[in-house]
């Protein structure tokens, strides 16, 4: 038998070597992993991440959209150990329930705005957003089975969009990479254009007008298809892995349009959205759009456990509820104690320090305001925020935005030097986009600011020295 290994005993090099040797990670080349050596996270507080080799990092990313609340929140680890004590795990199924699980379904449906008398009062718990957004497969279809009308099975969804990795939420999502391995998508999933002006606005279009007729690309996909073949319409609000991608104002009203013209369930993908990121508990409400279903994970638990899930709409739950039957579908950790009894603590938390009216008045705006800088620099050829998150495109003439070829790899380049400066930035093809834990005050904003500026202006150096810009 092997001895036990003391992580604290071993160096950054010894951490690196086991980890290549072992870990298979999420969407890593693993042969350039091994070369490069993984960055080794030990530890957090507030804002900031520090590696094994004690460099300290602003994570402008959340650690991957979620940790809304900060880092060494000690509620957080009192609510699970004290959960873990009473009661560590028991299955939802078999008529059986545990309370953190009822309190926090309860919580979440006196959340959830009514828009137009429409409500959500159940929640279909899950472990992350790829599996809640295959359960809204699973519900979608049943829905149509049990009205009669099996033959709407069609989701539509989005290019670029992202709805998780498994074999229905990559299917669900536009992700070219993610469709060319696995036979994906599966049958019956089809995508539409996104919603992104900067890209493919025509000459002389404004926001507003292109805005329309991006909704209306749904309503093309809808009639070539038959819409009475077509089950659903799954979107993100503002689609976060793809870049931060923004829709014009025109947008969401004229999807609600078209949703309700042809009668198609609207599924709203908020497992970035969602708990406060754009300044309302759900993200629907901030676009005035009337869901069916909302598909949530992240941000319900800061990222500090895992934990996702489905706001059912009464208009499904309904059916499912009173026609349904048995709902042959479910997880063992629907609706695990510990998880939900973390989930209660950091809507307390969130509640108690009003983050999310915190970010619609005043970090949001004051964000806003400080990327008007961000666009100035000549690198940038667009910079744009809503609530909590923010994205820029690196163009090579600012003037006409002539973006760069995407076989140089701007963006890399300058999330390489945003990491050797302390700044943790994500890079999305040419856009390089954030979403900072929601409490950060106006200095912490500055300083993340100045990172920002500063690595651009590496980036414009390095771009210069190799005759790229």
């Amino acid at each position: 038998m092997k001895a036990a290994i003391a992580p604290h005993q071993l160096t950054t090099r010894e951490i690196q070597d086991l980890d290549s040797a072992h870990f298979i990670h999420p969407f890593t080349d693993h042969g350039d992993l091994a070369t490069r050596g993984a960055r080794v996270i030990v530890k957090s507080e507030g804002i900031y991440i520090w590696d094994s080799e004690g460099k300290k990092m602003l994570d402008a990313m959340s650690g991957l959209w979620c940790v809304n609340v900060g880092y060494g929140r000690k509620e957080l680890a009192q609510a699970a150990y004290d959960q873990m004590l009473t009661l560590p795990f028991y299955n939802s199924f078999f008529q059986t329930t545990n309370v953190p699980a009822v309190k926090l379904a309860a919580r979440l449906a006196s959340l959830a705005p009514k828009v137009d008398g429409r409500s959500f009062e159940h929640v279909f718990y899950s472990s992350s957003g790829s599996e809640s957004n295959d359960s809204n497969v699973r519900m979608v279809r049943r829905y149509w089975d049990l009205l009669g009308q099996p033959q709407r099975k069609v989701i539509i969804s989005r290019h670029n969009a992202y709805h998780g990795s498994t074999m229905a939420g990559a299917s669900l999502g536009g992700m070219s990479g993610m469709h060319a391995q696995g036979d994906l998508p599966i049958p019956n999933i089809k995508h539409i254009g996104q919603p992104y002006f900067f890209e493919n606005g025509k000459p002389g279009e404004t926001a507003d007008e292109f805005g329309l007729r991006a909704a209306r690309w749904l309503e093309e996909e809808i009639l070539a298809l038959g819409a009475d073949k077509v089950a659903a319409f799954i979107a993100e609000p503002v689609q976060g892995a793809g870049g931060v991608i923004i829709p014009p104002a025109t947008y969401w009203p004229e999807i609600q349009r078209i949703v309700d013209k042809y009668g198609i369930l609207l599924i709203s993908d908020e497992v970035i959205c969602a708990f406060g990121r754009l300044g309302h508990w759900f993200a629907y409400e901030k676009f005035g759009y009337k869901p069916d279903l909302v598909t949530f994970a992240k941000a319900v638990t800061s990222g500090y456990i895992p934990l996702g899930g489905v706001m059912v709409g009464d208009r499904v739950a309904k059916v499912l509820i009173e026609q349904g039957g048995e709902f042959n579908h479910g997880y063992t950790y629907s609706g695990h104690p510990v998880a939900c009894a973390v989930a209660l603590a950091n809507l307390d938390i969130m509640a108690a320090e009003q983050l999310p009216q915190r970010v619609h008045d005043d970090i949001g705006p004051y964000l806003a305001r400080a990327f008007e800088k961000v666009a100035a620099h000549p690198l940038v050829g667009l910079a744009e925020t809503c609530g909590f998150t923010a994205g820029l495109v690196l163009v090579k003439n600012k003037a006409t935005k002539e973006r760069f070829d995407e076989h140089l790899g701007v963006g890399m380049i300058c999330r390489g030097h945003c990491f050797g400066n302390g700044l943790i930035m994500r890079a999305v093809g040419d856009r390089m986009i954030i979403a900072p834990p929601l409490i950060m005050t106006h200095a912490q904003i500055d300083e993340m600011l100045a990172l920002i500026l500063h690595c651009l202006d590496m980036t414009e150096q390095d771009l210069h020295q190799k005759g790229l810009f």
